[in-house]
């Protein structure tokens, strides 16, 4: 098997620390709102066709892109979420868009990570017209 990419229904993922960092997130945010869903888009050469997790409700959540060296959990309102606990750290310039890059032995603040997705699912929620 290679040691880089293993498959699921999600489609070729890391099989190292990203790829187990990937699946907890995952399960972060269906313990935060199991209704969120989850869809992989972006699929190109670039990425190893494996695409990017996109996590939805009533609109875009976050998105989970990982890299060599990180994964990035960008959220795509994150400019106007409360962030208490300081989870965001990149991607703090821009006027809507706030991101949590994780790096290998780096632990969430799961608790933390939960409320900020319930609070994104309730922002999209308040959002509808």
């Amino acid at each position: 098997m290679n040691k880089a990419k293993s498959s699921s229904k999600y489609g070729k993922e890391p099989s190292d620390w990203r790829g187990e960092t990937l699946a907890r997130v995952r399960a972060l945010i269906q313990q935060a709102d199991p209704e969120v869903v989850e869809e992989v888009k972006w699929r190109k050469p670039s990425n190893g066709m494996a695409g990017v997790p996109v996590w939805s409700y009533d609109g875009i959540i976050c998105t989970g892109e990982t890299y060599k060296a990180a994964m990035k959990l960008t959220f795509a309102k994150g400019a106007a979420l409360a962030d208490p606990r300081k989870l965001f750290n990149s991607s703090l310039e821009g006027n809507t868009r706030r991101a949590i890059d994780l790096h290998e032995g780096e632990a969430l603040n799961e608790a933390a990570f939960v409320a900020l997705v319930r609070a994104a699912v309730a922002l999209n929620g308040n959002s509808k017209s």
